[in-house]
């Protein structure tokens, strides 16, 4: 496979960033927009004068886009993020801007991450120029807590996230943030959680959180949460339960399979899943081995990524791993639909 053909090489990597109101997305933007490492990155935000970069700015290149003296573009959606996300595109291929490498997308306080990462997938012009690198959620260790209990957005934005950033640790109490810690850790388990005060992180924190390419090698796994690289198999099939929210309503499933999958009954257990739960389907990921061969899926919702087949197993495990992101679905429903799929493509 050659790197020009490669479906997820040849992409610009995209990383989301979210987190409810006040949790320092925007103390987190306006330190990184500063940072030299960020000299060939867009960053698309809600509005540009928000984050107080002004006295940075060294021209205009039009309404909604500024560009900075380090080299990053800061630009603010106007309309639609399809149509900036496509406009930025554009202009970086006939050299209105600079030729950035990266995007980073802030969403507002309130929003749900969710179409925003199913549009990297459903508009056939953007997927073929962005890929989806990671989602980022920001966490208020002072208010997180009730924040879980009093909103539903912040349980959402969590159970989405490759990695968590947890805030404000400098000024909240150490049990606060051990209940805190607690919470996100039953809510998802196999994203990472950093401390950060006052927006300071080094930008390569926030980055390589998905596949970065086709071609397999040692991080190729690490977008499906470090808690199954190097899991043991006693059984033909291991599920891992974690401890349930207070309301139960989102868990986190990681299934285990040693059969190999035929593309064909794999791909419609999925679409049936997603037919009657997709809405549910918070999120899914994970690495199939469909007929020895390593495909890795995505997908979001009702939506998902295009499969990516891998060149190689990224290791000597050749189990299909999945992880389950889910809202009020009894684990049992995917178990028994993905036991059975199993089962179905031992005997064929």
């Amino acid at each position: 496979m050659s790197e020009s053909r490669d479906p997820v090489g040849g992409r610009l990597p995209v990383t989301l960033i979210t987190g409810f109101l006040g949790s320092g997305k925007t103390t987190l933007i306006a330190a990184l927009v500063r940072h030299p490492a960020m000299a060939r990155v867009a960053v698309v935000i809600n509005e540009i004068g928000e984050i107080g970069i002004d006295h940075d700015i060294v021209s205009m290149a039009s309404e909604n886009i500024a560009l900075l003296a380090n080299g990053c573009i800061c630009c603010s959606v106007r309309t639609d993020l399809q149509e900036t996300l496509r406009d930025l595109f554009a202009r970086r291929r006939v050299g209105q801007v600079a030729d950035f490498e990266r995007v980073i997308i802030e969403t507002t306080g309130l929003a749900d991450p969710a179409p925003v990462l199913q549009t990297l997938s459903s508009d056939t012009l953007i997927a073929a120029q962005y890929r989806l690198d990671g989602l980022v959620t920001l966490v208020d260790a002072v208010n997180g807590a009730s924040q879980l209990v009093n909103h539903a957005e912040p349980a959402k934005q969590i159970a989405l996230a490759d990695r968590i950033l947890l805030t404000k640790s400098d000024i909240a109490a150490p049990e606060a943030i051990a209940e805190l810690m607690l919470a996100i850790q039953e809510i998802n388990p196999g994203a990472a959680v950093s401390l950060v005060v006052n927006g300071v992180i080094d930008p390569t924190e926030l980055t390589g959180l998905g596949l970065v390419s086709a071609r397999a090698g040692p991080a190729t796994l690490s977008f499906l949460g470090e808690a199954l690289q190097g899991e043991g198999s006693a059984g033909e099939r291991s599920l891992r339960r974690r401890s349930p929210l207070h309301d139960a309503s989102i868990n986190t499933l990681s299934l285990r399979f040693h059969t190999p999958f035929t593309w064909h009954a794999f791909s419609a257990a999925l679409e049936l899943l997603t037919t009657l739960r997709g809405p549910d389907m918070l999120r899914v990921k994970g690495i199939v081995n469909v007929e020895g061969s390593p495909v890795v899926v995505q997908g979001v919702q009702h939506l998902f990524h295009a499969p990516v087949p891998l060149d190689r197993w990224p290791s000597a495990d050749t189990d299909t791993r999945l992880v389950f992101i889910t809202r009020n679905i009894e684990e049992r429903t995917i178990r028994n639909l993905l036991d059975a799929v199993s089962d179905a493509s031992h005997r064929d």
